[in-house]
């Protein structure tokens, strides 16, 4: 999957969400804390959206970051091929991360990976209260900041905590770092008012 057609498939699952629950974009701007603005953008397929805006849009409806750039019903059995993934953060070294696949049920499932350039960095903010991250370091390493405490995970090392508190991930070494980040989310929609 392009980068375009991300932004088309996005375009239309926020739309259609929206829609649905017969919300305004006030009201989703209010329950998401992404700007009326954004969602505009977002809807017209004018932009590409961060990962923490998405991660806003997801939660405030109840679903995964998968399901916003899904384009057809989800099937039995679905198979990804390497190069359909789509690039959903570049950074400034060249570094990215791609959804391979998220799920909504029986529950919400992300799996990411991330290719992180020496000196790159990820500020991440809350995410809805009980969301798990796991990260697994495939190549490299990775410093994480975690609500203020910082935890060095080397090459074949696993971090599992909850990330419903700020986050950063940075690649402090010589060589590029890779990862596979798998993201559960606890269900229901988030209404970041209350």
């Amino acid at each position: 999957m392009t980068e375009r057609d991300a932004q088309a498939a996005i375009a239309r699952q926020v739309k259609s969400l929206r829609q649905g629950r017969k919300w305004s974009l006030d009201e989703l701007a209010s329950r998401s804390g992404v700007s009326k603005g954004m969602l505009v953008q977002i809807e017209g397929a004018r932009t590409n959206p961060s990962i923490g805006t998405l991660c806003r849009v997801a939660e405030s409806f109840g679903v995964s970051v998968g399901r916003l750039i899904e384009s057809e019903p989800e099937p039995v059995v679905k198979i990804v091929g390497a190069d359909e993934p789509a690039v959903l953060w570049r950074g400034p070294g060249g570094g990215s991360g791609r959804l391979l696949r998220g799920v909504n049920d029986p529950a919400f499932v992300e799996v990411w990976e991330w290719r992180m350039a020496p000196g790159e960095e990820h500020d991440s903010g809350d995410h809805a209260p009980r969301t798990r991250e796991i990260i697994h370091v495939r190549e490299g390493s990775l410093t994480m900041v975690i609500d203020g405490a910082d935890y060095r995970v080397r090459t074949g090392e696993t971090i599992d905590f909850f990330a419903d508190r700020p986050h950063r991930y940075g690649n402090p070494g010589p060589v590029e770092a890779v990862l596979t980040m798998v993201v559960v989310l606890p269900t229901g929609e988030r209404d970041r008012r209350v």
